[in-house]
């Protein structure tokens, strides 16, 4: 099968012209390699809409001084292994030894509303969807530096811009590789699935693109003879993507027999966009995807927006009322939509629990492929619809080689503008400082904290091994 040059460039993520020369796709080059071959550290970032309400991460069996502390706002912690769990974490108890439930973290840094776009994942306001408000690289590519791989970083989506039923395909994604540039993401199960792992499902493809790709470079580098100035620059730059294309392609082909071996098997209901795949079909399957793509070594770093305001929630059984996420947002409009709320969370902690338990059963090392993996699930705008700001409770998945130590424990730290608080910058700060990124202070400042004179720079260092 050959495939052509226009071909190319509209098929795939790695096409060497409208994509790969822009400055906005260059990290869809191969990443670094990683010469040490250490055990690499995996995170998964997934990013939930419509907010966390506070008084749903509470333990029910909390004691009456616990509960008057969760609900007065205090800052406290318990040991989740003497506690309930609400109901919709329930489907994670065996694993509470690794559960972390996170109050206390402000997102006031990059603002609540319906969407908060680039801003969730790199500590800023990002305002509107649009490239000037990216201000620098987003966490989940920072984590990504720090553990190279062929991909580098992967993004996911179930995101629905408005006035649109679905997305398919290769689409803009909300990560940022740099400042004022933008992510791609793959916006169905089938697309993932046939991009990330084309190498053994589309050899005779593969080849006729490597294939190219040689041409092209050739071409190329006879087009640099007796060039200078910026045409010369042009033409050095695609010749540099190019070989990066090359090289990035020569290394997920050394992954051969691991990328056979955890291939993940997708429904023929995901085929032509996935129009028929219900969302807890579409959840699974790109769960799939996920630890296939881990186990394989193709990335280190999947962010995954399983959720936005236009994704279609009717397919969900508990749905009897048809209603949309932002519907229950407004909560008032529709009976039932703490229900709702809770039953959304259930089907995301379903895709946790296959998460957990997968990774748990691949060996890696002396342990498990979970040993060296953190789960990060997190609200978009903070605590609620449009906000509060001021808290977004999170759950944490981490294995027994994390470098922060929270695991097996609820815990609320200080309230927002209060000595001791800590911030969305302040969390991921602690990310990279603990896993080989010395940064003295990620994100942006919080207002109130700089107003009350209070520090708010720095990593959490209660969490630091």
């Amino acid at each position: 099968m050959f495939i052509s040059r226009r071909e190319l460039l509209k098929t795939t993520a790695l096409g060497t012209a409208s994509l790969a020369f822009t400055p906005s796709f260059n990290h869809l080059m191969s990443a670094p390699e990683n010469l040490a071959g250490e055990v690499p550290h995996r995170f998964i970032f997934i990013r939930k809409s419509n907010g966390n309400l506070t008084n749903q991460f509470g333990l029910p069996s909390f004691s009456s001084e616990e509960l008057k502390k969760h609900t007065e706002k205090q800052a406290f912690e318990v040991d989740l292994a003497k506690h309930e769990l609400p109901a919709w974490l329930n489907g994670l108890d065996e694993h509470k030894e690794n559960m972390t439930i996170l109050h206390g973290i402000s997102m006031s840094v990059s603002g609540g509303g319906h969407f908060s776009y680039s801003g969730c994942m790199g500590a800023y306001k990002a305002g509107r969807d649009i490239l000037s408000n990216i201000k620098w690289a987003t966490v989940d590519f920072e984590l990504a530096k720090l553990f190279p791989s062929p991909f580098g970083h992967v993004e996911m989506s179930l995101a629905v811009p408005h006035g649109r039923d679905h997305r398919t395909g290769i689409v803009s994604g909300y990560s940022a590789p740099a400042a004022k540039q933008r992510n791609y993401c793959y916006a169905d199960p089938m697309t993932a699935y046939q991009e990330l792992f084309k190498s053994v499902t589309k050899t005779d493809e593969a080849a006729s693109e490597s294939a190219l790709l040689d041409y092209l470079h050739e071409q190329e580098t006879r087009r640099l003879k007796g060039l200078d100035g910026e045409e010369r620059l042009k033409i050095s730059d695609q010749i540099e993507s190019l070989q990066s294309i090359r090289d990035r392609n020569r290394r997920v082909a050394l992954l051969g027999d691991k990328i056979n071996k955890y291939l993940p098997k997708i429904d023929p209901v995901h085929a032509n966009g996935g129009e028929d795949a219900t969302l807890p079909q579409k959840q699974s399957a790109f769960t799939d995807v996920i630890i296939g793509a881990l186990a394989s070594g193709l990335t280190n770093v999947v962010t995954y927006t399983i959720d936005d305001l236009g994704t279609d929630i009717t397919s969900l059984p508990e749905n009897k009322q048809k209603t949309s996420i932002h519907q229950i947002g407004h909560g008032g409009q529709i009976a039932g939509a703490t229900t709702m709320r809770d039953a959304i969370k259930t089907h995301h902690m379903n895709q946790v629990k296959t998460l957990v338990t997968k990774l748990k059963a691949i060996p890696e090392g002396n342990g498990t492929l979970f040993d060296n993996t953190t789960i990060i699930y997190m609200p978009e705008t903070g605590a609620g619809h449009h906000g509060p700001d001021t808290e977004a409770p999170m759950v944490l998945m981490t294995g027994k080689n994390s470098k922060l130590d929270l695991a097996g424990r609820y815990i609320r730290l200080p309230f927002h503008g209060t000595r001791g608080h800590k911030t969305l910058s302040n969390w991921y700060t602690t990310l990279l400082n603990a896993y080989g990124n010395p940064i003295e202070h990620y994100g942006s400042l919080d207002l109130t904290m700089q107003r009350n004179r209070l520090d708010q720079t720095g990593p959490i260092n209660q969490f630091m091994v």
